[in-house]
């Protein structure tokens, strides 16, 4: 007789569904942990897209210093420098090094600052852009302000003006979107480090084109 209740309770819990009451909780606590995890990807991911969109921003510009590989590039755009946002990024470079334009343009303003040393901003041809380099230690002889400039041309040498530490010469390399009033010293600032690091990543595959073209010219008639 036991088992037969027992095979009794056994169907009607087979058959019958859950207290309806006790299954919302469970639906409620599993909805809980998915936005959950949506969140937290979304969190993971949105740095990644904010350094897309910055990378895209900006068109495609030389290096600042001749030679940098994009492996030595560090990302400090959100870190705090001297009690605020950084907004740039530092090439580690010896005093001296020589600094070129990323852009054909013309140099806006050269200005000495407490934080930036010399430091020169240039506007691109447009002047949808203002491209800032800072704690230079000189500029290039017969640089001035209104001047027309070229793409890779150079324009100063790297230091430690300002508040850059002596022991850590470096270029403080910024890029901001101007407004319509195009201010030297009013912008947007945008990460240049995926700009640096995509123009970087375009010039050695580009650069590699002819020296393939050549090896495979070299081949073929061996």
């Amino acid at each position: 007789m036991w088992r037969l209740g027992l095979a009794l309770i056994v169907l009607a819990l087979l058959v019958y569904p859950r207290n309806p009451r006790t299954q919302q909780r469970a639906d409620t606590s599993r909805t809980s942990v998915s936005t959950t995890n949506v969140r937290l990807a979304a969190q993971q991911v949105e740095p990644s897209r904010e350094r897309a969109r910055s990378a895209t921003l900006a068109p495609a510009i030389a290096s600042p210093i001749q030679g940098v590989k994009a492996y030595q590039l560090h990302d400090s755009f959100n870190e705090i420098h001297h009690g605020h946002r950084h907004e740039a990024i530092d090439i580690m470079e010896p005093a001296g090094t020589p600094v070129r334009a990323v852009v054909d343009g013309t140099i806006q303003k050269l200005f000495l600052s407490k934080a930036g040393g010399n430091t020169i901003y240039e506007f691109d041809g447009p002047g949808t852009y203002c491209y800032y380099y800072a704690h230079l230690d000189h500029y290039v002889d017969g640089l001035h302000q209104g001047m027309r400039v070229f793409r890779g041309e150079v324009i100063g040498y790297v230091g430690s003006t300002g508040d850059a530490s002596p022991a850590a010469p470096h270029l403080h390399f910024a890029i901001y979107v101007l407004g319509p009033e195009r201010r030297w010293w009013k912008g947007t600032a945008i990460d240049p480090y995926p700009v640096l690091e995509r123009s970087l990543t375009l010039g050695s595959r580009s650069s590699s084109v002819p020296i393939y073209l050549i090896l495979e010219m070299l081949h073929a008639a061996g």
